[in-house]
């Protein structure tokens, strides 16, 4: 698509940008370019470019900024990566050290905003599904009964249900009783699973309870899933996001309600190594002027949780994308040990 000085010219200006923070000129390019080219050529270059729109020349100069599309450009093709120097990856080493699993959740979500000083965030690690040890049915009235299910990690769930029907101290037993029999070690989808073929065989009675029992578990049972976010009020201070509060509170509104950060979270837990959103890449209007860089972390070789970085698209990719990537691979292996 792009020649290799148009190549080198995008990448000079997105690098000036992101180091200076200013619209980036054809003085500027040709000085640090290290290509012999006369002003003119440089303008008209600037100028397909911003007709691809790589660039835009905001009202107020004369010089250009990348637009999204440009820094996609830049971070698939250009980007060359900075590893991480000694100081850091001391620091992340020494921090990220087996130790409880939420204090360890917590200190990757610190670290990330520290090296950033932007916004760090980690998604805490999704339950396995749960085994069931057993379930007891208790009547409290008529048509409501006390549902007490207990997983085999010990934790116990109280449910109401509430029957079409009224059912008898000794049914409420039997029903336990072949549950406990048949199911007991099982995980719920499993439980399911099994029980649609074999309620068809049982007495219509016990098949509407069972029914309304596994329901009932499902939601007591369903893997919360939430975050640890830390260091936002660093983007309080990031100018290309605090000259709009416009969107910076529809920012700070979407950290609160969590829904949009989890649904991304959940998005890049499938990808493969660093995952990187530019602006309206995320799918998400709170995050249209931000850059979210994500990796997924594994424990015991299993995917269980997403950590990242969000700034401004002005941001220093190369040296972001390392810090999330090794962070990501220390927490899981430190998950691991524990």
């Amino acid at each position: 698509m792009l020649n290799e000085r148009s190549q080198l010219l995008l990448k000079t200006l997105i690098e000036r940008y992101i180091a200076e923070g200013q619209p980036v000129g054809s003085r500027t390019l040709s000085k640090y370019s290290g290509l012999d080219l006369s002003a003119a050529t440089i303008r008209n270059a600037m100028a397909d470019l911003e007709e691809m729109g790589f660039i835009i020349s905001p009202h107020t100069s004369a010089g250009r900024i990348p637009t999204p599309r440009g820094y996609r450009f830049f971070v698939d093709t250009l980007l060359k990566i900075q590893p991480l120097d000694a100081v850091q990856m001391h620091q992340l080493e020494n921090q990220l050290h087996p130790a409880d699993k939420q204090q360890l959740i917590g200190s990757a979500s610190r670290l990330l905003s520290d090296l950033t000083q932007f916004a760090g965030i980690v998604m805490t690690p999704k339950r396995h599904s749960p085994t069931f040890r057993h379930l007891e049915f208790l009547p409290l009235s008529e048509k409501r009964i006390l549902l007490i299910i207990v997983t085999t990690d010990d934790n116990v769930q109280n449910r109401i249900l509430l029957t079409d029907k009224p059912y008898s101290a000794s049914e409420l037993t039997q029903a336990a009783n072949f549950f406990n029999q048949n199911y007991a070690g099982c995980t719920l989808e499993a439980a399911r699973t099994r029980m649609q073929e074999e309620l068809k065989r049982l007495h219509l009675n016990m098949t509407t309870l069972m029914s309304a029992a596994l329901d009932a578990s499902s939601q007591a049972l369903q893997p919360s899933e939430g975050y640890v976010l830390s260091g936002e009020k660093n983007l309080l201070h990031v100018e290309d996001l605090s000259s709009n509060m416009t969107s910076l509170r529809k920012l700070f509104d979407a950290f609160e309600q969590k829904t949009t950060l989890i649904q991304l979270l959940d998005v890049s837990q499938g990808a493969q190594g660093v995952q990187i959103f530019i602006g309206g890449e995320s799918g998400h209007v709170p995050l249209d002027e931000c850059s979210v860089v994500t990796a997924p972390y594994e424990v015991d070789g299993q995917v269980v949780g997403t950590l990242g970085v969000i700034g401004p698209t002005r941001m220093a990719y190369e040296r972001i994308i390392p810090i999330v990537d090794v962070t990501a691979k220390l927490l899981g292996s430190a998950l691991s040990y524990h």
